[in-house]
């Protein structure tokens, strides 16, 4: 397995780009190898494998879970989407900033964000599935989001008006998540 890693401009935030075994059959690519993600600094044991499809036009976040916390490594295997992640952590110097990229099936890059970001996606294609390798089960009673919008975070999305759930558009800002007693599981 070969990998390559590129920290983003929040330098936990990593970009993993994949060099596949490739032939006129197609590809084969492996995805996660411990020994590998070891190497790189990141985590080698994943509870959870999620999975998203999303029509085009579709925003999906910023969603985050505090306990226990996850993280994440995110990569799309039909499609295209703009992929976001933002610090989320209390006493972090990148708090409320947030890095982005897009990724397709083409492309075969993952993206890593640790515990503490929040995380959002914005379908780029119809039927764009999304992976999630979770170093934490799902715990419905403590996962959280952070509105897509927010003026304060800023993000530059690909997009002025998009479907977004009822529970993402009325998610909390960043501001009243912060003011959460929860929010300090996130501390530095």
């Amino acid at each position: 397995m070969k990998v390559s890693a590129t920290r983003l401009a929040i330098p936990e935030v990593v970009l993993l780009e994949h060099e596949p075994f490739e032939d006129d059959r197609g590809y084969l690519m492996e995805v996660y190898r411990r020994e590998v993600f070891r190497e790189l600094g990141l985590p080698e044991v994943f509870m959870q494998l999620n999975e998203s499809r999303s029509a085009h036009n579709v925003m999906r976040g910023l969603h985050f879970q505090w306990d226990p916390p996850m993280a994440k490594v995110m990569r799309v295997v039909e499609g295209a989407a703009f992929l976001v992640a933002v610090d989320i952590r209390h006493d972090s110097p990148t708090l409320g900033q947030w890095v982005g990229a897009t990724l397709s099936s083409e492309d075969r890059k993952q993206i890593w964000a640790p515990a503490g970001f929040a995380r959002g996606l914005y379908a780029l294609a119809d039927n764009t599935r999304v992976q999630y390798l979770c170093t934490g089960t799902w715990n419905g009673k403590t996962e959280a989001g952070i509105l897509w919008n927010d003026p304060e975070i800023g993000i530059e999305w690909p997009v002025d008006q998009p479907q977004v759930s009822e529970r993402d558009r009325h998610a909390q800002t960043l501001r009243e998540w912060l003011a959460r007693p929860e929010a300090r599981n996130f501390s530095l």
